[in-house]
């Protein structure tokens, strides 16, 4: 893709939710409509429920390709008392009663043109017909652009103008943030972690004319393969089927390395010292692979304890590839530190000798430094 279609700066998932909470808190703001733009499965549709859930108000999720015109205008009947024709507005649009909420139209661009017409009178006019959107109700579009490789209706300027946009890229940072506080499979983080660009090839998808391709949806489908117990054999299949032949064949291969490489249950039942550095891995591939293991695996205090003391011996490794050893290991401890905390362990880490000695000598570098 040559230059930037959009015209404005692309942000994370993350940021985009940040801007969508700050909105709805300031009552003028939120009278005004933001549209998500981003590619498929980059969070957009699941960061509005979020929204919601953070302020505890009620959500109206309307997917535009799965209903018709009419099913937003209403239906028409004849009132013989008026003498004239009346419209009923549909059930899900939010009543008068709650005052409060956001009202989000998922796959604008995709939906049909004559189905856009009664959507764009929402976010134009914040009504429909006869129907009006409670003053309390923020609006929220999403959809694709052409150059995402999706179907998209060009938006015209008088709409663009009455919203706010937010061009939302997948950054591999947020999202390993995202997979380890889902529970991902460790296998699929450790990958992202060292092939950041595999995350999403959507470019490549549509440069090579594939119908399938990786995106953060389709790790997360190969996160819950990987931890479903199917065959090796069943696996293969599922993974080829949901990101494609050359990525399915490439994860595997580092897979493969992984399985040789890291024994996270040997590692946590050795002793500290030459029988733990002997199992420490010496490949990148292994290295991420050992972190995130240790991170699935530390449950309890005692194995987070035992994490503890493997991840304070990597600096100790010495092969024939530099590593980034230091960067790994202050990785691996705030990766501990927050599983600790959302599952109450905190006291583990503050009483481990492993940990302290480790904050004393990186408080010393920096006041060094």
């Amino acid at each position: 893709m040559l230059g930037n279609p959009m015209n404005i700066p692309p942000i994370s998932i993350a940021a985009a939710k940040a801007a969508l909470i700050e909105q709805y808190a300031d009552t003028t703001l939120r009278k005004r409509a933001s549209m998500l733009w981003g590619t498929r499965g980059v969070g957009k549709s699941s960061v509005v429920r979020q929204v919601a859930a953070h302020f505890s108000v009620p959500l109206v999720d309307l997917r535009l390709t799965t209903i018709e015109p009419v099913d937003i205008r209403g239906a028409i009947y004849a009132d013989d008392v008026q003498g004239k024709t009346v419209w009923f507005p549909p059930e899900f649009l939010p009543p008068p009663d709650q005052p409060a909420g956001i009202l989000f139209l998922d796959e604008l661009t995709a939906a049909d043109q004559r189905l856009q017409i009664s959507a764009y009178s929402l976010i134009l006019d914040r009504r429909v017909g006869n129907y009006r959107l409670p003053d309390g109700w923020q609006v929220i579009a999403a959809g694709n652009a052409s150059f995402h490789g999706a179907v998209s209706h060009d938006m015209g300027t008088a709409l663009a103008d009455r919203m706010f946009h937010f061009n939302v890229q997948t950054v591999i940072d947020a999202f390993l943030a995202h997979a380890v506080a889902s529970g991902f499979a460790p296998e699929v983080m450790a990958y992202l972690k060292v092939r950041p660009d595999r995350l999403d090839d959507t470019q490549s998808q549509l440069a090579n004319d594939h119908l399938v391709g990786a995106s953060p949806r389709g790790w997360e489908d190969i996160s819950n393969v990987l931890k479903s117990g199917l065959s090796e054999q069943a696996q293969r299949v599922f993974v080829q089927g949901r990101i494609g032949a050359a990525n399915a064949a490439e994860f595997f291969g580092v897979l493969r390395e992984l399985q040789a490489a890291v024994d996270v249950v040997r590692l946590l039942a050795c002793h500290p010292g030459a029988e733990t550095l002997a199992l420490l891995p010496k490949t990148l591939d292994g290295l991420y692979g050992m972190v995130y293991g240790l991170l699935a695996a530390s449950t309890d205090e005692t194995a987070l304890a035992r994490a503890l003391e493997i991840i304070e011996q990597l600096p100790e490794v010495r092969g024939n590839v530099a590593l980034p050893l230091r960067e790994a290991q202050t990785l691996a401890m705030e990766l501990l530190m927050q599983s600790a905390l959302d599952k109450g362990l905190e006291g583990t880490i503050l009483d481990s000798p492993a940990y302290r000695r480790y904050a004393e000598k990186r408080s010393h570098e920096n006041q060094s430094g």
